[in-house]
C-alpha cells in the first residue's frame, strides 16, 4: 500500500463527514417539535421557553447553529440528553461498548465461515455440494433476523437452558457471564450475515477460477489446495471483503432489532429510545456517531484493499 494511496483516502473521507454532519444536522431540524419545550415541560411561560431557546443556540440562523454544532462535536461535546441530562458523547461511548463486542465478533466469525464454503461451493460449482451451500445460504439469507433469534431464545434458553434468556453483564463484571449472555446474539447475526457472505464469496470465486492464470497454475501441474488458497484467494476475496465492511459499519451503527430482541443496552437501543423520548440531542449525536463509523469502516476497508489486490493502489 502507497503512502499516496492511503493518502488520497483519507482526504477523500473528510469531505464525506462534513456531507453527513450537514445530512444530519438538516435531518433533525426538519423534525417536528420544540426542544425548549419538551426540556421545560407543558408548565413552562413563553419567557423561560425564551430564555432556554437564547441559550440553546435557537434563535441563531441555521448557519451560525450549523457551525456551532460542528464544533462542539468536533471538541467532543454532542450537548446532553433532553431526558436525563446526561452529556450525549459518553452515554453513546457507553452503549457502543455494549454492541461493538458483538458486531466484531459476528463478523469475524460469518467471514471466517462463509469465505472457505463460497469458495468450496465456487470450486464444486453445479454440482451437489454447491447447490447445498447456496440453499444453505440463501434460507439464511430468507429467515428474519428477530425469529431466528426468538427461536435460539426458546431452543437453548428455555429448552436447553444453556444460556440466560434476558439481561446483561458488562465484560468488566464477569467476562464467563458476559459471553454467556451475548452468546446467542452473536451467533445470531454469524448466521444471518454468513449468507451473503457466502453467496459473495462463491461468486467472487467463480469469476476467478475462469482467468486464464488460474488455468495457467492448473497446466503447471499444482494441487488444487494450492491453486484455490495460493492463487484464487487473494483476487476472490477483496470482494468479500468489501462486503464484510458494509455489513461491519451497518452493523456497528446498531443491531436494534437484536438487542431488543435479547434485552441488550445497546447503541441501537439507546437510539430507538431516543426517537420514542424526542431526546434530539441523542438522536442528533447517535447518528453522527454512526455514520462516522460507518465511514472510518469503509475507509478502513480501503486501506486493506491494496493488501489484497495490488491493482488497486497501482492505480
Amino acid at each position: 500500500m502507497t503512502f499516496a494511496y492511503a493518502l488520497k483516502r483519507l482526504l477523500l473521507a473528510l469531505p464525506t463527514l462534513l456531507l453527513v454532519s450537514v445530512a444530519v444536522f438538516t435531518l433533525m431540524r426538519l423534525v417536528p417539535g420544540d426542544p425548549a419545550q419538551l426540556m421545560l415541560g407543558d408548565a413552562a411561560d413563553a419567557q423561560q421557553l425564551a430564555a432556554l431557546r437564547d441559550s440553546m443556540g435557537l434563535n441563531q440562523p441555521l448557519p451560525m447553529q450549523f457551525l456551532t454544532w460542528l464544533g462542539h462535536g468536533l471538541s467532543g461535546d454532542l450537548g446532553r440528553s433532553i431526558s436525563n441530562g446526561e452529556p450525549v458523547l459518553p452515554l453513546i461511548l457507553d452503549r457502543f461498548q455494549v454492541t461493538a463486542p458483538i458486531v466484531l465478533a459476528a463478523v469475524a466469525l460469518a467471514g471466517l465461515l462463509a469465505v472457505p464454503l463460497g469458495m468450496i461451493a465456487a470450486w464444486k460449482q453445479d454440482k451437489g455440494l454447491d447447490l447445498a451451500v447456496v440453499a444453505g445460504a440463501t434460507l439464511l439469507l430468507s429467515i428474519p433476523s428477530f425469529w431466528l433469534g426468538l427461536l435460539m431464545l426458546l431452543f437453548f434458553g428455555l429448552k436447553l437452558g444453556w444460556v440466560p434468556v434476558v439481561g446483561y453483564v458488562p465484560f468488566g463484571e464477569d467476562a464467563w457471564q458476559a459471553l454467556r449472555y451475548i452468546a446467542l446474539p452473536i451467533a445470531t447475526l454469524t448466521l444471518i450475515e454468513a449468507g451473503v457472505l457466502t453467496r459473495m464469496a462463491r461468486s467472487a470465486t467463480i469469476d476467478v477460477l475462469r482467468l486464464e492464470y488460474v488455468a495457467h497454475a492448473r497446466s503447471k501441474g499444482l494441487r488444487e489446495s494450492t491453486v484455490l488458497g495460493k492463487h484464487v484467494l487473494p483476487n476472490a476475496f477483496a470482494p468479500t471483503l468489501t462486503l464484510m465492511g458494509i455489513v461491519l459499519g451497518n452493523l456497528l451503527g446498531g443491531i436494534a432489532v437484536i438487542e431488543t430482541v435479547f434485552t441488550l443496552p445497546g447503541l441501537g437501543r439507546l437510539l430507538v429510545d431516543g426517537i420514542y423520548a424526542r431526546d434530539y440531542p441523542v438522536v442528533q449525536g447517535a447518528i453522527l456517531f454512526i455514520a462516522c463509523i460507518y465511514v472510518l469502516v469503509n475507509l478502513l476497508v480501503d486501506l486493506l484493499y491494496p493488501l489484497f489486490d495490488p491493482r488497486v493502489a497501482a492505480e
